[in-house]
């Protein structure tokens, strides 16, 4: 499987990457990069949760598809990017990193990971 190998690219590629993350529909950690902890794993659980409550909202008003959801915290920011078949990214980045080199990185591997599912 491919998919360990971008997440470490991209956290390698993104500076202030702390971790990235390919989730299931439960939640649950397929696969990681970067910071493994369980902080990390509660962020991306969490993430999952804001996804599905983000897609109610659009099957009832129709505000379209959900490319991404950026989250910006006082400790840094979470970058969620939908996938095929109920998975999910998430990225977490330090509040120095540079929130755009991650939102065009974090999209490429979403591209790719929709590929490889």
């Amino acid at each position: 499987m491919p998919y360990k190998g971008l997440l470490e690219r991209l956290v390698s590629t993104v500076k202030g990457a702390q971790t990235a993350l390919l989730l299931d529909s439960t939640g649950e950690v397929v696969v990681g990069a970067g910071d493994l902890g369980e902080g990390p794993r509660l962020i991306g659980a969490y993430q999952g949760i804001a996804l599905a409550r983000a897609r109610e909202v659009d099957n009832r008003y129709s505000t379209g598809e959900i490319h991404h959801i950026l989250c910006r915290y006082a400790g840094g920011n979470v970058i969620l990017r939908p996938l095929k078949d109920g998975y999910y990214l998430v990225v977490s980045l330090v509040e120095t990193a540079n929130v755009g080199l991650g939102l065009h990185h974090s999209a490429e591997t979403q591209e790719r990971m929709n590929a490889e599912l």
